[in-house]
């Protein structure tokens, strides 16, 4: 063999060892990776399902149902014992580890810590100390009865599920409000707008709710949210703070949320789900319409909502209150209703100590001259619906009717 085929045999070898060393140094990092999605992944926490709507409806009244427990709410009863007593942020220590990320922190929690994760096992007590007058008691009388009904909701209906969702994700719709110790979970169409500028004024961010814009409130940024802080602040917040939900009659809420971002000029969703909405379930739509998106009919809305392939994704103003604060695995120890919105926050605010002077705001954030969305006018838009349609759309915010102890509508 010459000095010349020495030397390509030998660049030969160098040039697959070199390969060799590449394939290996991918192969790994792709293992690396693949092993840490997977970790990601089972990072869970324990959610809760109902039986379909039809198995619901026959159970009848057990002789177990608390005091506080009307025969609306026998329907919640028939169920398994509950077990879970784990705390949901137990874990949290791992956040005081020096030099990881949030997202790392998250990952590195054990699997044992989230598999067994359900509602705590005591329901704290309000604390009444800053409420003064005797005008409050039949509020809060009516207070107590929402929390023990949800409480005992999801005591029994905790373990048919399992909710592949992340702490920070959980808390992602709720705001913060350090002054006063209070978390505030949005839940739109159902009076966060006026929420949202309480909240600022708490803060000192503003002297009166009459100040604030509109778009102050929702694209201003003034107000942080839970899940902007590391996993030490979302534990400390959830567990020493005031938590409150103000939520609405489902179908009430749905059809707000319709009239608002549809009935009306807007430079997001008619562009965004108008568009996508009238091309999939409109027959012969015009130019007009598949250019601008205006002008969506409720029930090419509805066919939408239920559409399991929706051409465009869901939206927190029509999404269900279950999936936007997560009542079951968040203790709230506050629930209000729109229905009753303005006693129901000035009470709430007694009880967080805000100033005297502070009161709910009556007004109406936007479209002031509009009818406000009543349950005559919700019988208006069903009209337009097939018996089928009005049933699905009812069985769609199912849960969120039980949850809170609203009527169901006759569909």
């Amino acid at each position: 063999m010459n000095v010349r085929q020495v030397f390509v045999s030998l660049l030969m070898f160098g040039v697959a060892g070199l390969l060799l060393f590449m394939y290996l140094q991918a192969w790994t990092e792709e293992q690396n990776t693949v092993s840490g999605e997977k970790l990601q992944q089972q990072i869970t926490i324990q959610d809760f399902m109902l039986p379909p709507p039809e198995t619901q409806r026959r159970v009848t009244q057990s002789s177990h149902i608390p005091p506080v427990l009307g025969r609306q709410e026998v329907a919640i009863m028939d169920s398994q014992q509950w077990q879970g007593k784990a705390d949901l942020f137990g874990a949290v220590a791992v956040s005081l580890v020096p030099g990881l990320s949030d997202h790392q922190k998250i990952s590195k929690l054990p699997f044992s810590q989230f598999k067994e994760v359900y509602l705590p096992p005591v329901l704290h007590p309000l604390n009444k100390t800053l409420v003064t007058g005797d005008q409050w008691k039949d509020v809060d009388s009516i207070q107590e009865k929402r929390r023990s009904f949800l409480y005992e909701f999801c005591k029994k209906y905790n373990s048919m599920k399992k909710l592949r969702t992340h702490l920070v994700h959980i808390v992602s719709r709720i705001y913060v409000e350090d002054r006063h110790k209070v978390l505030y979970c949005e839940v739109p169409k159902a009076g966060c707008s006026n929420w949202k500028r309480v909240l600022m004024v708490l803060n000192g961010l503003a002297t009166s709710v009459r100040n604030i814009s509109h778009d102050d409130v929702h694209y201003g940024k003034h107000l942080r949210k839970l899940d902007s802080y590391d996993l030490k602040g979302i534990y400390t917040r959830l567990n020493t703070y005031t938590k409150t939900i103000f939520v609405r009659d489902p179908l009430e809420r749905l059809v707000s949320a319709f009239r608002d971002k549809f009935e009306h000029p807007n430079s997001y969703y008619h562009p965004v789900f108008g568009k996508a909405i009238i091309k999939k379930y409109r027959h012969n739509a015009n130019k007009e319409a598949l250019e601008t998106g205006s002008g969506v009919k409720f029930k090419e809305f509805i066919q939408y909502l239920l559409d399991s392939h929706r051409p465009v994704g869901m939206d927190i103003h029509w999404e269900q209150v279950s999936k936007l604060c997560y009542p079951c695995l968040i203790n709230y120890d506050f629930i209000g209703k729109f229905e009753t919105l303005e006693e129901d926050a000035n009470y709430f605010l007694q009880l967080v100590g805000a100033p005297a002077e502070l009161k709910f705001p009556r007004f109406k954030d936007r479209h002031s001259s509009d009818e406000r969305t009543s349950a005559e006018v919700v019988r208006q838009y069903l009209k337009e619906l097939s018996k089928e349609e009005r049933q699905l759309t009812y069985d769609f915010y199912y849960l969120d009717y039980l949850m809170f102890n609203y009527t169901s509508p006759v569909v």
